[in-house]
Order: structure tokens, then sequence, then C-alpha cells
């Protein structure tokens, strides 16, 4: 995808082609053996970008790469990757970042790649519904991969999870939403809600004014689109850049409201966060206390995935056309969906007696009952490892003052498995620290700071009036409590 062009173009290229070159894809991947064609498979272990064919009847014309790392065991988590319009599974796994944290957490990928004969652009056809119905087209093609994998490297098929950017990214809503059985977690990077569209205009239009649905009719879409009475749904993560005129950012806004819907919670954040490369982070805790869904917003990026080139451990892939050097969202990902943590569960019970024993502006304090055959403690907060401890108590420091947060904990023995997890218990520190924030009015809505009714925009918690609800009109919102924003055009005094 080149800046200098859309990245969505849509135009399906013929039937025709598209069956020819299913053939010879088929004929390509296949040797003649006594009359037979057998498929050749690739070794489970090659730490590199693999072809993998013979992998289903992919009705979607698909091709199918891998990447796992040296010695990986059986029971890893598997990520699936889904490439935007003109980019490829090579250009994916160069730029993405995820070779990286495969290699760092211990998991396999999926590359699954189009190409022109299905879409003039080399676009996945999220746009088509007999491409990305549950047991058709694309769709079906990449859930055949998921089972290959599966197969080939003893994948946990818990730990499924998928994620993609633009039109990837499009696919990736639809993936979720169309398998909530298979996908333990997605993430959309720069994408669109599930199901906004079900033409070529359509597609345009949700791209640039999406409807303004209720969450609760995002929603609806998704339940209509998954198996009838399935209750249980993945965990996604929403990536952003405020400055995206392809991708207009109120996408991000309408996938929050799908997801959280989905989810059943409120479109209220339960807390947000500051990261590094100005990005705001927006939590969504399930009943239980956990991460269901996160919006990541990154300011000033205009389209494409966010990724932070360089050896820290925090960073990760490498710049390219549609590859903004912001921040490794990939990193953020693997965390927000736990593949930080080994969570292979030993024999050891999860310890109880979980209590908040102190809360400072900047630290909480935990302590919890030993648990006999323990050699250490995995400490998790929302829902991700922050740290082991040897001790059965624990404080957490360098925290948000005046911020929510959710903590348990896990027993590990001397083998290392780590056991069960602990009930969740809830703290929230003393304090609040204001915070300025300059941007649109779509942006403001877009990180959750502002609300749309009615073609006009208003501050979050102040309900004060800020204008047309578009991407022209700027204000300065001032956070003065959790959730409370109010104008500050003529100055902000934080």
């Amino acid at each position: 995808m080149g800046q200098s062009h859309p990245p969505f173009r849509f135009t399906r290229s013929s039937r025709l082609v598209r069956g020819v070159r299913r053939w010879i894809t088929a004929a390509a991947g296949a040797v003649v053996l006594t009359g037979a064609l057998m498929t050749v498979s690739p070794q489970a272990a090659a730490a590199d970008l693999t072809q993998v064919t013979g992998f289903g009847t992919n009705p979607g014309n698909l091709s199918m790469y891998t990447y796992v790392p040296d010695a990986l065991p059986d029971g890893a988590p598997l990520v699936v990757a889904l490439h935007g319009c003109t980019q490829s599974a090579s250009d994916y796994y160069a730029h993405s970042g995820w070779p990286k944290i495969a290699d760092t957490y211990g998991f396999a990928l999926v590359f699954p790649q189009t190409g022109s004969a299905n879409n003039a652009n080399s676009c996945f056809n999220w746009f088509e519904p007999g491409d990305t119905s549950r047991g058709q087209g694309e769709a079906l093609s990449i859930k055949q991969m998921v089972d290959r994998a599966v197969a080939l490297y003893g994948s946990d098929t818990r730990r499924v999870h998928i994620t993609g950017l633009s039109a990837g990214g499009a696919m990736t809503a639809n993936m979720l939403a169309a398998y909530p059985d298979v996908f333990a977690g997605g993430a959309i990077g720069s994408g669109l809600p599930a199901r906004c569209a079900s033409s070529v205009s359509a597609a345009y239009t949700c791209m640039y004014s999406p409807p303004d649905k209720s969450p609760a009719q995002w929603g609806d879409l998704v339940r209509s689109a998954a198996p009838a009475g399935t209750t249980s749904w993945p965990r996604v993560a929403i990536w952003q850049g405020t400055a995206d005129t392809t991708v207009r950012p109120t996408n991000a806004t309408e996938l929050r409201d799908q997801w959280t819907n989905v989810w059943g919670i409120g479109q209220t954040p339960s807390r947000t966060e500051g990261l590094s490369g100005g990005v705001t982070l927006s939590v969504y805790d399930d009943a239980s206390g956990r991460p269901a869904v996160e919006v990541y917003s990154v300011s000033g990026m205009g389209h494409g995935l966010a990724v932070d080139p360089g050896n820290g451990g925090e960073q990760c892939g490498s710049t390219g056309t549609y590859y903004l050097d912001t921040i490794c969202s990939s990193y953020h990902t693997a965390r927000f969906w736990g593949l930080d943590d080994d969570r292979s569960t030993g024999a050891l019970p999860a310890p109880s007696g979980m209590t908040v024993t102190g809360i400072t502006g900047t630290t909480v304090s935990l302590s919890w009952k030993a648990v006999e055959g323990a050699a250490s403690y995995v400490v998790h907060r929302d829902g991700k490892k922050v740290d082991t401890t040897t001790s059965a108590s624990y404080t957490d420091t360098g925290l948000a003052t005046g911020t929510a947060y959710s903590y348990a904990a896990a027993a590990v023995d001397s083998a290392g498995a780590v056991g069960a997890v602990s009930p969740a218990v809830n703290a929230t520190t003393t304090g609040f620290t204001p915070t300025c924030h300059t941007s649109s009015n779509f942006d403001h809505t877009a990180a959750g700071r502002a609300y749309r009714s009615g073609g006009h925009t208003y501050a979050k918690g102040s309900g004060q009036a800020m204008g047309l609800w578009n991407a022209f009109t700027t204000h300065t919102l001032e956070q003065t409590a959790p959730g409370h924003y109010v104008v500050a055009d003529s100055g902000c005094s934080a």
C-alpha cells in the first residue's frame, strides 16, 4: 500500500481468472506420485517464512505462509496475520514486527495471502458476503489454514488469535464475527466494523463516513454472523491513527461500540492511560474486571500499522509503505492477548485471600495466602503479566494517579509450571493528574473524549457543545477527572 494512492481498491478480477489461478496454485504445490497428487508440507520448526500447500479445499483461492520459531513446543499459541491492499505475506512478515514477538513469547504465525486474481489490488474481499460468511470463500480458506497449522505445529486451539491491517483489519473483524469459536482474540488495525459493507459502494461509505448505528445494531451484525447460541466472544484490540484520511477514525468508535455491545459492557472506558508514541489507550473491562476491548488511538498517525524499529524489548517492526514509526502495535497486542505469559496450567491451585493492602497515588500493594509447593508467583495487572515475586505479597509501582486497576496472581512450581489464576481484585490509585488534548472533533470522539449526537459533538462528562462532528473543527479538551472533559480552548491549566 502506498501513501500516494488509497489502499482500498475493490474491483474484482473475473471468476474465470480466479479459477485458473486456483488451478495453477494447486498444480504448483503438488507432485505426481503413482498417479495421485500429494502436497508437500514444510517442516514444523523452520524459522523462516514458508509456504504451506494442501491446507484444504481453499474456496477463497488464498495462499498460506507460516513462520515458526525454532524448537516451538506443542501447545503454543497461534496468530493469524492478514496483510493490507497491495501488500503480501512476505511484506507483512518483513515489516509488521510479528516474527520478533513470536520469537520472544513463543508462538506460530500464519500469513494468509490474497492476490490480483481475487482482487485487482490484492485486497482481502472484506465487503463480499460470499468471502466473509462462515463456511464460505476467503473466510473458510483462512479457517482451513488455522486447522492445518494446528495439525502441523500442535498449536493450542484455545489460544488462536487473528490480526490485520486495513482491508486485512476489516477482514479480521469479519472473521471474529463468523468464527468466535475459533479465535480467542483479535486486533483490528486501521479497519472497519464487522459486516459494515456488503458491496463495493458500501465499502467506500464505511471507510469515509460509516453508518451511525447504535451499539446494539452493530452488535446484532456480529451476533447474526456467529453460530446460533454463541455466548463466548473474542477479546478485541482496535488500533487507529487520528490523522487517517483513508479509514476515518470514527470507524474505531463504531468498532468499540460493536464489540463492547457484544460483550454486554458499556461504552465508557474502565480506565485510560498514555503510552509512548502519542498513544492513548482506553480499556473496557468485562464483568470479571479483565480487559475485553482495548482502543489504541495513535495521535497524528495516518493510515497504516504502528511499528517502532529498534532492539528494545517493546520495539518491533520496520518502517515502509503503510508501516508507520510510532509504537510497536504487535508487542502491545500480544500482551493484551496474554501471549507474554506462559499459561501452561500446572497442578498448583489459585492463590486464595487476594487482598489490596495499601494504595497511594502511584502504587498498589497486594497480599494473598501462600500456596504449598509454590516457588514463586506471577502477578497480573489488567489481565497481563507484570512481574514475578517469591513472596505472597507484591507492590506495584509507577502507576497513574486516579486510575482503576485489576490484579490477580498465580502460583508457579519449581519446574516452572504456572497454576490456576486467582479471582481478580480491583484497586484505584488516589489523586488525579489533569491532561490536555487538542484535536479535531472526529479524533476526540474516536479517542473517547467526546461523543456525537445529531451531527454535533459534545465533551464527555461535561456535555459542553463543541460544534459539528467533523475533521475540521478543532478544540482543546482538558480532562479534569476520570471520564470528564471540559473545553479549554482559551488555555489548559494542565
